[in-house]
């Protein structure tokens, strides 16, 4: 099949950006395979067998010879690694190079499917809180499966529109905006993309991102950062957002240290407030898709909206866990003592004390898809643990573990029928290479599967996985 013809109007602009000497080169490019990329997650225990080609600007990212089964991969399904595009790990190089208080609060406020979203909870690690949005319902799902596989506990997923945010002005040290686009860096990715592009469309996302970062650019606190990115190539979508911004706005601009063999351009966008800093990923010189970022630094003088403190939590739905039976939950599943707990429909849910109080305060204004992480119920003094709680990195002391071979471990995510000799009875954690995948209950005489229905994979080939 002959590859899909460039827009005309695309071709003209990109000649006239690139120089009728590179952008043959650039055609060349994205008439090929895309380069298939991992980030792996490193709390959980997962042996990567790519070390030897690692993503140069992410410690965690590698790429693949070639594109496996991920479906046929249990470690996949149980939030071991994210299969992301390697320009888009970029960011991980930004929070080093700036330094980014790892105790702050972020918001990923565009954030399915949720490749950015697990990058901003690995590098908070168990200090700080991430929010993750996504105003779109089922895009907003798959960012709440993605969050619980990735299992740190560190993630509110919302469901909002930026306006939402409006009385959160000042809150948040990083606000992460990945925003929608025409998408024209993923040409090559997605062929069929090129028949969807028209300047017309290039104008309404333009329209559109300047409606979102005029609310995204207040949510950041004094001295916080504001991250802009897009997968495409023109600069109304790229620097003129950056021009936006700054009209907007007080910011101040960061430059963010490259080294010359990453192949990673950076652009000067002249502005009223100086000159502002853009990277662009072009297909023809990285070993990844189209990509533009910026950053963006608050002035220390600008404001600071700190949570309120409230002596009783109030929330619709949600219901704070007294401190009995807080430490009941603790003992009964060793937990660590910095745990604080709620109950939603009868579920009890985690999160670390540390930023207990941040989680109250943003339940008061967002719409609230899940949280931490969602650890079971009791029926009659006996707790029924559920699938979030076990592939979280929470400990399950008090449990049973058995490790399923492969072909075991593909019938439990399949949520078929399968027998096991000599398990004892009771509730069992089952795993692949010592690495969680769900629960089974023994019940002497038949096993059941706590797969999630929803979630079970319908794949019966077996080719290769990772």
């Amino acid at each position: 099949m002959p590859p899909i013809k460039l827009p005309e109007a695309f071709e003209a602009r990109m000649k006239n950006f690139l120089g009728n000497n590179e952008f043959p080169e650039f055609v060349k490019a994205i008439e090929k395979d895309p380069r298939v990329s991992i980030r792996v997650n490193p709390a959980k225990n997962y042996k990567n067998q790519n070390s030897q080609n690692p993503v140069p600007w992410n410690r965690d990212g590698y790429y693949l010879e070639d594109r496996p089964s991920f479906t046929l991969d249990p470690l996949f399904h149980a939030g071991c690694y994210y299969v992301q595009e390697s320009s888009s790990m970029f960011i991980q190089h930004i929070l080093e190079s700036v330094q980014v208080p790892r105790k702050g609060v972020f918001l990923d406020l565009a954030a399915a499917p949720g490749g950015k979203s697990t990058l901003l909870s690995s590098y908070l690690r168990g200090e700080g809180f991430l929010v993750a949005n996504e105003v779109i319902k089922a895009r907003a799902n798959v960012l709440k499966e993605n969050s619980i596989k990735w299992g740190l506990g560190n993630i509110l997923v919302t469901q909002n529109d930026p306006e939402h945010f409006r009385d959160l002005e000042g809150f948040f040290d990083l606000v992460l905006v990945d925003a929608p686009c025409s998408g024209e860096g993923m040409f090559r990715k997605d062929p069929e993309a090129r028949n969807e592009w028209s300047e017309e469309h290039v104008n309404l996302c333009a329209a559109r991102q300047e409606r979102i970062m005029d609310q995204a650019g207040a949510l950041t606190k004094a001295g916080g950062y504001l991250i802009y990115s897009t997968c495409t190539f023109n600069e109304k979508e790229n620097e003129d957002i950056v021009r936006f911004v700054c009209s907007e706005y007080a910011y101040e601009p960061v430059r963010i240290p490259l080294e010359p063999d990453w192949g990673i351009k950076e652009t000067t966008i002249e502005t009223e407030d100086g000159n502002f800093y853009g990277y662009r990923f072009y297909p023809h010189l990285v070993e990844g898709e189209g990509f533009f970022v910026t950053v963006f630094k608050r002035p220390n003088d600008a404001l600071v909206h700190e949570p309120k403190k409230s002596k009783d939590f109030k929330h619709p739905f949600i219901k704070a866990v007294g401190k009995q039976e807080s430490q009941k939950l603790i003992e009964n599943l060793g937990l660590e003592k910095e745990s604080s707990f709620y109950n939603l429909q009868d579920s009890f849910f985690w999160i670390n004390s540390k930023y207990q109080q941040h989680f109250e305060y943003l339940t008061r204004y967002l719409n609230i898809k899940y949280f931490g992480v969602e650890l079971g119920k009791y029926n009659k003094q006996q707790f029924i643990p559920n699938h979030e709680f076990a592939i979280s990195i929470l400990p399950k002391t008090g449990f049973e573990t058995f490790d399923l071979d492969l072909k075991q471990s593909l019938q439990f995510l399949r949520k078929d029928d399968f027998e096991i000799e000599g398990l004892p009875e009771g509730w069992i954690l089952v795993t692949y290479h010592k690495t969680p995948l769900g629960w089974i209950k023994n019940l002497g005489n038949r096993i059941n599967n706590y797969y999630p229905k929803e979630w079970r994979i319908r794949m019966q080939d077996h080719s290769k996985s990772l």
